[in-house]
């Protein structure tokens, strides 16, 4: 009985397994392995936020530190090297009170270019226009969330839309 249980188990097993991850379930990793090293310098912005690149850029090394096998080190070192620039961060209006038309919810949202450079070579691995992300935030009563609330969900929103773009597309 118990060998029958365990030829069972196996014979749903093995279909599901693939040497390659885009082939089915397989257990060798989803990360380019020619690459070890990463290199994110400060990105550039060009918006009249304050800090807004130090706070971005350090969310992007979070999300590769968490997220990767990549380690994050200086250009010098890196196998590959990660620019962006910050194009926009603006507010939007999602809702107002009828009642009394104050605001009720506001999208933060952070608009950026970014490429994603072999050192070795200098050829791009990953280059994106245009590329947003965006956080809400209830200023009004009783909730009465700071804008920060907005800004912080923006920038994780964009950490984690950008590594995971460097993850696929290798």
């Amino acid at each position: 009985m118990k060998r029958l249980i365990a030829a069972c188990v196996l014979a749903l097993l093995i279909p599901g397994c693939a040497s390659q991850p885009g082939l089915g379930y397989g257990f060798n990793t989803g990360h380019d392995t020619d690459y070890r090293t990463i290199a994110v310098p400060v990105f550039e912005n060009q918006t009249y936020e304050v800090g807004l690149e130090a706070e971005l850029t350090e969310a992007i090394v979070k999300e590769i530190q968490r997220g990767t096998n990549w380690s994050v080190t200086s250009v010098s070192n890196a196998d590959t090297v990660l620019t962006g620039v910050i194009r926009s961060a603006e507010l939007k209006i999602l809702s107002q009170s009828r009642a009394t038309g104050l605001v009720e919810e506001i999208l933060y949202s952070i608009t950026m270019d970014f490429e994603w450079r072999d050192r070795s070579e200098g050829e791009p691995l990953a280059r994106r226009r245009g590329f947003t992300a965006s956080g809400t935030f209830v200023p009004a009563n009783p909730t009465g969330e700071r804008i920060d609330v907005g800004r912080y969900g923006a920038i994780q929103a964009v950490a984690r839309d950008v590594v995971d773009e460097l993850r696929t597309n290798w």
